[in-house]
């Protein structure tokens, strides 16, 4: 018994139909690309709130250590407040009433007392595990650093999200200097007096 195989032709598509299909397209970028530009902005958004939070957390673990260990300090003079956090030996602020310091908050790896001889890049590199490059100074735009950091004249930590600073008109390969602004690219900074760290989002 022979069963009888009928074969359709099949033919393409027509040209409303592939216009109908450009236009459905040309739809979907025009509602689709501004959202994926926009995740651009909170990821880079959601990185600095991430790690300000990390280090946050950070800072308040190493004093809560030392509170836990009786405030261990090495007894000179002037004394120096530390802690041995996560396998590092870390340095803390000492008391200072009259300058409204607060005492357990690390300001760096190095043996200092004093609030003013604060180490922003120990002080990052100590409390986060497996940390972002840092630099104080690169800011090349093809580098691998990550974060820019200064500390300004009141002795505050900016830690800055390097891919959202402004570039440089004269020199295309660098980005600006962030001066200590808080209001130039996403960033946070860090107060070794009473552990504030705040968030400042621009981008």
């Amino acid at each position: 018994m022979r069963s009888n195989i009928s074969l359709k032709n099949s033919s393409g598509f027509t040209l409303i139909e592939l216009v109908i299909v450009v236009v459905i397209l040309g739809f979907l970028a025009v509602t689709a690309i501004p959202k994926f530009l926009d995740l651009t902005e909170q990821a880079k958004q959601a990185n600095i709130e991430g790690m300000a939070g990390g280090f946050a957390t950070g800072v308040s673990l190493a004093r809560a250590q030392w509170e836990a260990e009786a405030r261990p300090n090495d007894g000179g003079a002037p004394k120096k407040n530390f802690v041995n956090y996560d396998g590092t030996t870390v340095y803390l602020s000492v008391e200072d009433v009259n300058n409204n310091i607060r005492p357990g908050y690390i300001i760096g790896t190095t043996a200092i007392s004093a609030v003013a001889d604060i180490d922003c890049v120990e002080v990052w590199n100590a409390i986060l595990q497996q940390p972002p490059s840092t630099s104080t100074t690169d800011l090349d735009i093809d580098s691998s650093v990550d974060y820019f950091v200064s500390k300004d004249a009141s002795n505050l930590c900016h830690y800055y999200l390097k891919a959202t600073l402004a570039r440089s008109t004269v020199d295309t390969s660098l980005y600006l200097d962030p001066s200590d602004s808080t209001t130039v690219g996403n960033s946070f900074t860090y107060q070794p007096s009473n552990s504030s760290v705040i968030v400042y989002v621009n981008n």
